[in-house]
């Protein structure tokens, strides 16, 4: 399948041409170009579903802006102009003609899964049924897709001014030339998202997918739990989250590992140097983390991250590169996975399925989520949760979001749930999150803090040139 992109400018965002004309004489339209697959059967549908693309959004400053990491010098004054932006919390983060990682991939993977949406029901050769579960999984695609918008460039959600807060746009349809572009609501953009999960999730095949970069029901289901969540709705979340984790074993059939918590006691010796394994993906998103590369040194864990892992922890595994400063401070980078996953993730799953019960008091069933996770993740002897935690509501929701941390540290996780918790009457008088550059000697350089109107991206200039209607 020849599949080509194009840049396109005012009024639209970006276009996927697939060899369609839009505006050409029905005689040229008769013809079929050579190598190129004009989508008519279902079958052609499904295939646009299997373009590895999708998987790649590349879109992973935000992983720069969690405040699980540190950098030190000499190596903060050498980062380039734009990481130092993003570790300030500066989010105008492009100049000129720019393109924004937050929109260029994702915004592609829009056109797909509205090309489907909009056509796969009148395709032929296909049974009904088929052609449902394809227009499910790209409606649940889009909402994927949506919801990282909304959490990249709309405040966290606050039910009393999600209605005014300004988010950025939903793009609905396939045709490039519609426009202009408008900003709507945070409320605008999440009841979008859930109207497509809610309007997906019954026509999913029960059966499964074949590939984790496909939209499973049990992936669908998951998403729609972590919406709810994002907007502080914990009581629709359970039954989704209960349904999504009992799917599991169904959603990718065609694996041979199928989809479960991977053992870390059981890694072979060196396994930890390549992506983490497959299995642990429900639904696979991923983005080329250049903040845990081999060759990227100005930005570590810092010295409270590491504080929260045990000496047993197999997590520490991904921790290849270690620098231990003249006063004794040391600190390591997560330099063995090269990308990140943050589509959807049984281990956050099970932390989000333990969040919830505990926000709900049901303590005894965080701890058993928990142990599910940590027993893969630490020996049997250390993998308790301490019972300070487990004996109330705040101390066990603390160490799940510490949990969270954990498995997820330098892979982008956290700056979401920074935004989520800033907003959370439970979490209110927390202390405000700061970064820490280290000077060479292990003391303290530098300290900036987080405002809250960082909490949000700020559109590119290329961006907002090609399309006013996104301007403030």
């Amino acid at each position: 399948m020849n599949i080509v992109y194009k840049t396109v400018g005012k009024p639209a965002l970006v276009a996927l041409l697939l060899a369609t004309a839009v505006s050409c004489k029905k005689s040229f339209l008769e013809i079929e170009p050579k190598g190129v697959i004009i989508a008519q059967k279902t079958s052609d549908y499904d295939l646009l579903l299997n373009n590895t693309d999708l998987v790649i959004a590349n879109a992973g400053n935000h992983t720069l802006m969690g405040d699980e990491l540190a950098s030190v010098e000499p190596r903060w004054t050498g980062a380039s102009f734009a990481d130092k932006k993003l570790f300030q919390w500066q989010t105008d983060i492009y100049t000129g003609g720019d393109d924004a990682a937050e929109t260029l991939n994702p915004s592609k993977h829009l056109y797909i899964y509205n090309k489907i949406i909009g056509e796969v029901m009148s395709s032929t050769e296909g049974r009904e049924d088929t052609k449902k579960a394809l227009r499910a999984e790209a409606l649940a695609g889009r909402a994927w897709v949506h919801f990282l918008w909304v959490n990249f460039f709309g405040k966290p959600y606050n039910a009393a001014t999600a209605a005014t807060d300004p988010a950025f746009t939903l793009i609905l349809d396939s045709d490039v030339n519609n426009g202009p572009y408008t900003k709507v609501s945070v409320q605008a953009m999440y009841n979008q998202i859930i109207a497509d999960l809610t309007a997906a999730i019954p026509d999913m095949a029960s059966a499964g997918v074949y590939h984790r970069i496909r939209m499973s029901k049990a992936a669908a289901q998951g998403l729609l739990a972590k919406v709810y969540i994002f907007m502080g709705r914990f009581d629709e979340a359970l039954p989704l989250l209960n349904e999504s984790i009992s799917n599991l074993a169904l959603s990718t059939p065609g694996t041979s590992s199928g989809t479960s918590l991977m053992d870390y006691q059981t890694l072979p010796a060196g396994s930890a140097t390549v992506a983490p394994y497959d299995q642990e993906n429900v639904y696979a998103k991923q983005y080329s983390n250049t903040y845990t590369g081999t060759s990227n040194r100005n930005f570590w864990l810092s010295p409270a991250t590491m504080a929260l892992y045990g000496a047993s922890d197999m997590r520490r595994k991904w921790f290849g590169d270690s620098l231990t400063m003249t006063n004794g401070v040391k600190m390591f980078r997560r330099n063995r996975q090269l990308s990140a996953f943050y589509g959807l993730r049984v281990p956050e799953l099970y932390l989000l399925r333990a969040e919830v019960k505990a926000r709900k008091e049901d303590l005894e069933g965080a701890v058993s989520d928990l142990l599910t996770l940590r027993q893969k993740r630490i020996p049997a002897a250390d993998a308790g949760v301490p019972a300070t935690a487990a004996a109330a509501k705040m101390p066990l929701l603390q160490f799940i979001m510490e949990e969270r941390i954990r498995e997820f540290s330098a892979q982008g996780y956290r700056w979401f749930d920074m935004r989520r918790l800033s907003v959370d009457p439970l979490f209110a008088g927390m202390p405000a999150y700061q970064h820490v550059v280290f000077d060479e000697a292990g003391a303290v350089k530098e300290t900036f803090t987080l405002k809250p109107e960082n909490f949000v991206f700020q559109i590119s200039p290329k961006l907002l040139g090609e399309n006013p209607g996104l301007k403030p």
